[in-house]
């Protein structure tokens, strides 16, 4: 009876412990993108990583080109840091003789529910223009799943959007420019509510992890509005630094819509 009761008491534990296991959540991991790094043969773009906590922070580091293509970091070649804590490093892309945008996807992995995200990720794009550097600061932004925007272009002469897919999917982006027209469909609108008469419409298609800009001005438009579909798109707005230089900044004070 006692070797009985010795077994059971054996089984208990191992049983609640399995229980105790099974019952904590999993680590989980904070994305997030950081959009419009521009580079070419005057331009580049560099990347800071800080580890604001008192613990060690794993993260990974996946940058790509427009096109969606895997670029590696120069100082970084690996996937995957660890940062100590209080560490904080700086790399650029390797990407020359091309001009274009790139981007990066920043996973940081917090190892318990209890805790918090401790990284702070900065971006900086620097260009020489007529012997004169120009720099311009670059802001995380977070995908959301069909994001949106729509508004007045008089509040954002020369702006563009950067667009980002984020994920392994194909995504599509519609765009409607418009001269102020409204019309609404009777039976098929609420009564009051007016749609804008797209006078140049378009459909772009954008690659698994592709991204591109669009202007908000076009044909002398009054309007603009821009629709995607996808798991994970990213939208972030950017008005030029300054009139003819093709550099621009993070327009803070514009809000997507999901």
């Amino acid at each position: 009876m006692k070797i009985h009761v010795v077994a059971r008491s054996s089984l208990f534990v191992c049983l609640s412990a399995l229980t105790l296991a099974a019952a904590d959540p999993q680590d989980r991991i904070v994305e997030s993108v950081l959009p419009a790094l521009t580079y070419g043969p005057s331009c580049w773009s560099s990347l800071e990583f800080q580890n604001l906590g008192d613990r060690v922070v794993v993260l990974e580091v996946e940058a790509h080109r427009s096109s969606g293509a895997l670029v590696r970091l120069k100082d970084h070649p690996q996937t995957v840091l660890r940062l100590q804590p209080g560490e904080r490093v700086t790399d650029r892309l390797v990407i020359e003789q091309e001009t274009g945008d790139a981007w990066i996807k920043i996973r940081e992995h917090v190892p318990s529910p209890r805790l918090n995200p401790v990284l702070s990720v900065a971006g900086t794009t620097e260009c020489v223009i007529n012997n004169q550097l120009r720099t311009t600061a670059r802001e995380i932004a977070y995908p959301m799943r069909n994001p949106w925007f729509s508004g007045d272009v008089s509040a954002m002469l020369g702006n563009v959007v950067a667009v980002v897919n984020t994920s392994e999917r194909p995504a599509k982006v519609s765009l409607c420019y418009s001269a102020g027209n409204l019309y609404s469909v009777p039976g098929q609108t609420q009564p009051g509510q007016l749609s804008p008469i797209c006078s140049d419409f378009s459909e772009v298609q954008l690659p698994p992890l592709g991204a591109r800009q669009f202007p908000v001005e076009r044909s002398d438009n009054t309007y603009f509005s821009l629709k995607t579909a996808g798991d994970g798109i990213v939208l972030q707005m950017l008005r030029p630094l300054a009139t003819g230089v093709k550099i621009y900044t993070v327009d803070s004070t514009i809000r997507f819509e999901q």
